[in-house]
């Protein structure tokens, strides 16, 4: 556009090109269409070809002596000074983007489900992998791929992407660009303070992949208990100690590629693992690559690499040592430099004469004077006139309203409504006549209108607002219009419904019919006008709080007067108002100064301009009108609409208020406006913008003038310094600048100053921006019921610098920002409510929505469809940008559309979007004309309820005020932090259960060193005593197992292991069996036989592919010489699917139990010595490692005596266990525990709960059992299961009264919300809440603590999560800021000892200190079994010594962190008691900005943002932090989560989330204990294999 001046351009090819312009922009026709024509007009004015335009942009600016006045005046003639046009700005952002062009940075586009992609046709919606153009096509054109270069290959693409993404690494390369110097130095500035976010953006399509085999059976997915995917990963154990975590890319340019190498100590020949069914392929580093997601998170890395925005530098303390940075002023921010303002008064309020004292008495006047005068005519839907209200009708029937509403509601010793009383006026949009009578009816009758919206529906957007308002009012009655009370929302009876939020109202009709006749002797008092309240404007608050501003009877009337005079009015004019006549300038001109005046209204509903929007133009011509209302939307939509008018005339007008001038972008509508129809009789000093408030009234008004010499004042100011609040002419940057019109100078009667917004009202210097503030007769007088906030908005008393009140009266803040020009002339920058100050800068709305717009005016978003808003996250506003998208606009535009927004807010107003949302078109809550409801949005926006189809995160470039990261402070020596302790007279942390030595029970187990003896001599001496009882889903004894029946049948297994298998002692046996009594039956033939047992989880027949690989994979490092297993299982693994999976020629020998020989055995086997293996325990640990612990006799007798004391086992007992019974105390307590100690066990496989989620319960009752063992999942399910079934249960007779132990068998830190929701639900079918416990145990001791029968109570502690990151612990009361609640993970179990050790160095540390648990104890596995004895991993964690102190003592490292605190409770043996504290394991923690994050803790803080989260888990990778959370509830909701969980993280955990993947129900993996297998997860994701709804990058 900057060739528009090369010669001097006639005006009608200016008026032409200004309409092609709006067809542009309202997207009549295309961009090629539109530079086609515009090209075409433009021809023959251009001297030069059109390849130079762009170098030629900047030297042809017109520049000005430095000298020349600030505030320019522009001549209104043809040839307009360039630099005062107010499309400069669209031509700054284009130019700021074409900067960005330059600077190319691939930015990883969201990833979506096919199903979300919002009404796209999909042959626009082509994936790259599925069109076959060659790469040399796509070489060409670094922007963006067109369609046609949309096909390059996906990795072609990447890789592009990122090696020429990175180059500009330093600003200096951009430097050579400049070509001119403002050029260079902004090049300059973008490179220093931008993530550069342009660049070929990939359409990365997401094909569902057929995500493991389960989805499609209608398993229940992975969410199983029993067949809980304990899946692997793929390096094992053994090389835990190499095992470096993934190059961290953000430290390395990507000159060099990095290859990381890691020793390769893997157990099995490395099969590529498989998740789902897709291969994995794999870095050196066991980091999976090749898949679309790592490139694109390569791609973020590489985004985040570029120089960020400058440090700050001090600190504030956040309550503790967690230091958020604070911003620091920057030096060299412009600072105001003017002497100190005066205030500036208005022309004096002329007194003529035939003013009438007060309006009721105007009224009378001419109702009776000039009864037939028009006074307003209402318009139908056609734009035809539909009613024609004189002033004599007015009058009369504003009586009959008057007397109506005194005399007829309620009795005639007590009437409903008295004069002072408070009504609400409730009238639609199309019916200004009814409203008239009804505002005039109340003058009359001296009670106090309080007009507001129609409520729509019950939920209207801030309709509850407005009820509080009239409940604060204490309104009981609502006149409203016949039309309306029929339209209003009704009940079954007919009778309206209370809204919500509203008090109880008796509706009025005010219709003439519906009202008795005033008795011929009753008159209304006329006075003249006094200080009481004539009526109450409602104003909606920033935060959406509706307030009620009171004008009294003096200030309405002097208002009037006031608008006469700078208007001009005279009797019998016409004017035309579009706006709202129930509030603001509509309402002001349009009612009450017309009928001073007796002016004749033609009143232009809303419905009206949205069927024609030339209506009001129209209706100008047609009747000859003077005056006409507006805002700037009418004049937009004027213009778009206007080619189809010939005959339009608009000579007949002497001023056009446009109520918007307090919008600074007003400006643009009004050129644009005058621009077109100047050629159609509208004389340019028509046009008269007004700034207005609900508090001070009308503000100011540019004044008609007939003298068009007298121009009006423009400033360019640049918006660097408004940011700052200062005045500054652009410095010929022209980029970033405001063009502001003034909006006439202060009303008649009043006087102006301006203020300083925040804190003491100091008047401001000449060159700042500041509030304005009005003393006037002619402002509100308050808000009604809110002293307080009256105080500091109506009684300001502005002072001077020194101190003093510049005036005895007090002033009125206008809620404007600007400032006043030479001349008087007022100019407004913004409004208070639009201010958001972000790290200590004021940027306003209104200008982020005008750059916003200005991108690709209107291609992409309608206009005035965008909400700006800023929402408070971490200490500072983070600005929040919404816009409704058309309808026809794909992925790749939207994404495209997003980015470049981005740039330009970031170059013009230096400062980042945090958010940034499209929603589809309509789907913002709309004020009641049709505006965005800015609050209402935001509301949503923060509950998540505003289901955008496309949101674009960058908190990586707002959020500049993180903590540090810290430091890590060299290690103190061991000795010193001993020392340290004993001379703070702090004890060292250590603890142990009871001493087994000590324990005088008459245990006869004791007597023998195996447990296959104790299971011969119980045969002998009792039978027929029942060890075992299998349940079936129903409830009903499946199976069940006395001693002998046991010993009987592990003998035949015994002798078919010998015979068929032909094993020998000390061969390892794989026991593949469904939980039951056949598995027990199994592991004491092996134990017969002398084979070392080893029980697998069966695979899951629905589920094949992913359960078998792990089976097969235990059995091959587990060197088992043969499997046994059921007849059914065995069919399964040879069968067809199963060959699929695995290579099912490579099993060892598989030996079905089911047909068993009748004979025993020659004779049993007898272990020589004690500490030779008993069974192998294997599991999968959350991290996905495959770890076999040794158990030798010595361990598993002196495990099973540990219980029996803990637990008080004896053969009368009966025990239920809804465990799996495959590793861990699991296995113990299904298997061990009652042959050794006698106790029948209640077995109940935890898969049945599944389909009857009461089994466990029902069954504990049933066997009235006192001692009962579950998981965390099968917990889970009977919460969310039996949540609503207690009161049936009861009925059924379910009696939880007798259990005394309720155990969580776990591995993990206590779930104290689920334990204690647990204990409430159940509280009423009798569970004692202090029955509920956890236990805790590891890979190293498979049982460390156990609530046992006797002892304390499990004890609760808070912590501070933020010295926790530290590792520190640091107790805090319940409910503080950032408080962990911990519960103590049972007691300690007899023979154990414990100590905390700092995992480095190795010492001893005090109570209360956290560190590693270290385990001492006779039950402690005795080692990894592996393949290769790799030694020194074994003896580590088996085999440790403290580094000082007690040495010589052989401890195992649990991998734990956790702490010992002793409490002042005692335990059974009248000690001190010491409680452990879990906090998590070492290997789950990640290490993200120097400190130590436990997932669960970030887990828990996302799952409590929004109620659809259902389960969440997190996992770095090269430094980014991803959450994936699973959504319940429609797709519709997936990206409400993103701004939630990236604000929820950042407050909580002061960390910036990288990526957010929402997922289905299900797809987190969760094994058998109910844990969350985040490095499966991880796995899978990288892998591309979660098939998420939506997967979100922030920048």
């Amino acid at each position: 556009m900057a060739d528009r001046d090369a010669l001097p351009l006639p005006l009608e090819v200016r008026a032409r090109l200004a309409e092609l312009e709006l067809e542009l922009s309202e997207g009549d026709i295309t961009q090629k269409g539109y530079e086609k024509k515009r090209s075409k007009l433009l021809g023959a004015y251009l001297p030069h070809p059109p390849g130079l335009e762009a170098s030629m942009a900047h030297e042809r600016r017109p520049l000005m002596a430095p000298s020349a006045s600030r505030y320019h005046r522009r001549r209104s003639s043809g040839t307009r000074d360039e630099r005062y046009r107010s499309d400069v700005h669209t031509e700054a952002v284009q130019a700021a983007l074409a900067k960005h062009k330059e600077r190319k940075m691939a930015v990883p586009m969201p990833s979506k489900r096919r199903s979300l992609v919002v009404q796209t046709s999909m042959d626009a919606y082509t994936p790259p992998d599925t069109s076959s153009g060659s790469e040399e096509e796509g070489g060409q054109g670094e922007g963006t791929p067109t369609s046609s270069q949309g096909s390059i290959s996906m990795e072609h693409w990447i890789t592009r992407a990122i090696h020429q993404g990175s180059t500009t690494s330093s600003s200096s390369s951009s430097t050579q660009s400049g070509g001119s110097g403002a050029a260079g130095r902004l090049a300059d500035v973008l490179a220093q303070t931008h993530v550069g976010k342009s660049g070929p953006i990939a359409h990365l399509s997401l094909k569902r992949k057929t995500m493991l085999g389960v989805a499609e059976n209608g398993n229940s997915l992975r969410r199983s208990c029993e067949f809980g995917s304990d899946l692997l990963w793929p390096p094992p154990l053994e090389s835990e100690e190499n095992h470096s975590a993934p190059p961290d890319v953000t430290t390395y340019t990507s000159e060099h590629p990095v290859q990381v190498e890691r020793p390769q100590v893997s157990t099995v020949p490395r099969t590529t693992p498989k998740y789902g069914n897709a291969e994995l392929m794999e870095t050196g580093d066991g980091v999976p690559v090749s898949s679309r997601v790592s490139a694109k998170i390569q791609q973020l890395v590489n985004t985040l690499k570029q120089p960020r925005r400058p440090p700050l530098r001090e600190f504030f303390v956040d309550d503790f040592e967690e230091l958020l940075e604070v911003q620091q002023p920057d030096p060299n921010q412009p600072r105001p430099e003017g002497s100190q303002m005066v205030a500036i008064r208005g022309e004096p309020l002329g007194v003529v004469t035939n003013w009438p004292p007060s309006l009721e008495a105007a009224l009378q006047r001419w109702g009776t004077i000039s009864p037939k005068a028009p006074c307003l005519t209402t318009m139908d839907t056609n734009g035809k006139p539909l009613y024609v209200l004189t002033y004599g009708k007015l009058w009369s029937r504003s009586i009959k309203v008057a007397y109506n509403i005194l005399h007829k509601l309620g009795t005639k010793q007590e009437p409903m409504v008295r004069p002072g009383d408070r009504v609400a006026l409730v009238f639609p949009n199309n019916d200004p006549a009814a409203f008239m009578v009804a505002f005039y009816g109340c003058l009359l009758a001296e009670v106090v209108p309080v007009p507001i919206e129609v409520p729509l529906t019950r939920k209207d957007a801030g309709s509850q607002q407005i009820g509080f308002l009239l409940g604060s009012c204490g309104v009981t009655v609502a006149l409203t219009s016949d039309a309306c009370h029929k339209g209003l929302p009704k009940g079954p009876t007919g009778e309206i419904p209370q809204f919500k939020g509203w008090p109880k109202l008796l509706w009025f009709v005010t219709e003439s019919k519906h009202l008795s006749k005033p008795p011929r002797d009753w008159f209304p008092h006329i006075k003249d006008a006094n200080n009481d309240t004539a009526y109450i404007e409602y104003k909606t608050c920033k935060d959406g709080s509706v307030l009620g501003v009171t004008v009294t009877r003096i200030a309405l009337l002097t208002h009037c007067q006031a608008l006469t005079q700078s208007c001009g009015y005279t009797e019998a004019e016409i004017i035309v108002n579009v706006l709202d006549f129930k509030k603001d300038v509509g309402l002001w001109h349009g009612i009450l100064t017309s009928v001073m005046n007796m002016m004749h209204v033609i009143s232009i509903p809303y419905s009206l301009m949205k069927v024609n929007p030339l209506s009001w133009i129209q209706k100008v011509c047609q009747y000859k009108a003077k005056v006409a209302c507006v805002k700037s939307r009418d004049m937009h939509w004027a213009l778009v609409a206007h080619r189809d008018q010939r005959d339009v005339n608009l000579s007949s007008l002497r001023m056009l208020v446009v109520a918007d001038g307090s919008n600074p972008w007003s400006i643009s509508s009004c050129d644009a406006f005058l621009n077109v129809f100047q050629s159609k009789g509208l004389r340019p000093e028509v046009i008269c913008p007004c700034a207005s408030s609900a508090e001070a009234l009308t503000v100011a008004i540019r004044r008609p003038t007939d003298d068009s010499n007298q121009p009006p004042g423009r400033g360019v100011l640049s918006m660097q310094g408004l940011s700052y609040g200062v005045i500054r002419v652009d410095s010929e940057e022209r980029l970033s600048v405001l063009t502001v019109q003034d909006v006439g100078t202060v009303m008649p009667g009043a006087l102006m100053c301006v203020v300083k917004p925040e804190g003491v009202p100091q008047l401001c210097r000449t060159d700042e921006i500041g509030e304005l503030c009005v003393c006037s007769i002619a402002t509100g007088m308050s808000y009604y019921g809110l002293s307080g906030m009256t105080k500091n908005t109506f009684e300001v008393f502005p002072m001077t610098s020194s101190g003093a009140p510049i005036s005895e009266y007090p002033f009125t803040r206008t809620g404007l920002l600007g400032f006043i020009g030479p001349g008087g002339l007022v100019f407004v920058s913004g409004k208070m409510d639009g201010l958001m100050v972000v790290s200590g800068r004021r940027h306003n709305a209104d200008d982020i929505v005008a750059t916003a717009l200005a991108v690709e005016p209107m291609k992409f978003v309608y206009r005035g469809r965008i909400a700006v808003f800023s929402v408070t996250v971490l200490h500072d506003e983070r600005i929040v940008v919404v816009a409704e998208q058309r309808p026809d606009s794909t992925e790749e535009d939207s994404f495209q559309w997003m980015s470049r927004v981005l740039q330009a807010i970031d170059s013009i107003h230096n400062v980042g979007v945090f958010c940034l949302a499209l929603v589809p078109a309509n789907t913002l809550p709309k004020t009641p004309l049709g505006g965005i409801h800015l609050s209402e949005t935001k509301q949503l926006f923060l509950e998540g309820s505003l289901h955008p189809c496309n949101v674009l995160m960058c908190p990586h470039t707002c959020v500049t005020n993180l903590p540090k990261p810290r430091q890590k402070q060299p290690e103190i020596g061991p000795a010193s932090v001993m020392v340290g302790n004993l001379v703070s007279g702090k004890r060292i942390a250590q603890a142990s259960g009871r001493d087994l030595g000590q324990i005088e029970d008459n245990d006869q187990a004791r007597k023998f060193l195996f447990l296959s003896e104790v299971l011969q001599w119980r045969a002998q001496t009792t039978p027929d005593h029942v060890l075992f009882t299998l349940l079936s889903s129903r409830g009903t004894v499946l199976s069940s197992l006395t001693c002998l029946q046991l010993h009987k049948r592990a003998e035949k297994i015994a002798a078919m292991l010998m015979e068929r298998g032909h094993l020998q002692d000390g061969d390892h046996v794989a026991l593949v069996y469904p939980p039951g009594i056949d598995l027990i039956a199994a592991f004491y033939g092996c134990l017969y036989a002398g084979c070392v047992p080893i029980t697998v989880r069966p695979p899951h027949p629905q589920n094949i592919a992913t359960t078998l690989p792990t089976v097969k994979m235990i059995v091959e490092v587990s060197r088992s010489a043969c499997v046994m297993t059921s007849q059914v299982i065995c069919k399964l693994l040879k069968s067809k699917e199963a060959s699929a999976a695995v290579d099912v020629r490579s099993w060892p020998p598989v030996l079905d139990t089911d047909d068993l020989p009748k004979k025993k055995p020659p004779q049993l086997y007898k272990p020589s010595n004690p500490d030779t293996l008993a069974y192998l325990d294997f599991s999968v640990s959350t991290t996905g490692m495959l770890a076999g612990v040794k158990m030798s006799h010595t361990a598993t007798s002196a495990f099973c005596r540990s219980i029996k004391l803990q637990c008080e086992l004896y053969p009368s007992r009966e025990v239920a266990i809804c465990l799996d019974p495959y590793c861990g105390l699991g296995f113990v307590l299904w298997c061990l525990c009652s042959v050794y100690s006698g106790h029948q066990s209640i077995l109940i496989p935890p898969s049945e709960l599944e389909v009857n989620p009461a089994l466990w319960l029902l069954a504990v009752s049933q066997f009235r059992v006192r001692d009962t063992f579950c998981s965390y999942s099968v917990m889970e399910l009977c919460t969310k299961g039996l949540g609503l079934q207690t009161e049936s249960l009861k009925s059924r007779g379910l009696d939880l009264s007798r259990v005394r132990t309720c155990v969580v068998v776990a591995e993990e830190r206590p779930r104290i919300a689920l334990t204690q929701s647990f204990s409430k639900l159940f509280k009423d079918l009798g569970l004692h809440p202090r029955a509920v416990s956890t236990s805790f145990g590891c890979r190293v001791n498979l049982a460390i603590c156990l609530q046992g029968t006797s002892g304390p109570d499990p004890t609760t502690v808070f912590v501070d999560m933020r010295a926790l990151r530290h590792d520190r612990v640091r107790l805090v009361e319940r409910g503080s800021p950032h408080s962990l609640p911990l519960m103590e993970s049972g007691k300690i179990l007899p023979g154990v000892r414990i100590i905390i050790a700092n995992p480095e160095t190795k010492g001893p540390l005090g109570d209360s200190h956290l560190g590693e648990i270290w385990v001492h104890c006779g039950h402690n596995g005795s080692g990894y079994f592996t393949v290769y004895g790799d030694e020194a991993l074994q003896s580590d964690h088996f085999n440790s010594h403290l580094s000082f102190g007690d040495t010589q003592t052989v401890w195992a490292r649990t991998g734990y962190l956790g702490f010992l605190r002793r409490t002042e409770l005692t335990d059974a043996s009248g000690e001190r008691h010491d409680a452990l504290y879990v906090v998590g394991a070492l290997d789950e923690a990640m290490e993200l900005r120097g400190m130590r994050y436990h997932p669960i803790d970030i887990e828990t803080s996302v799952i409590r943002t929004h109620k659809s989260i259902m389960e969440c888990a997190v996992f770095p990778w090269t430094n980014l932090l991803v959450v994936v959370v699973e959504l319940e509830g429609s797709e519709q909701e997936a990206l409400d989560l993103v701004p939630l969980v990236t604000n929820a993280v950042l407050e909580e955990h002061y960390l910036i989330v990288g990526v957010v993947v929402v997922v289905d129900i299900g797809v987190i993996p969760i094994n058998s204990r109910g844990e969350k297998q985040r490095m499966h997860l991880r796995d899978g994701f990288l892998a591309d294999q979660l098939d998420p709804i939506y997967v979100a990058y922030n920048m």
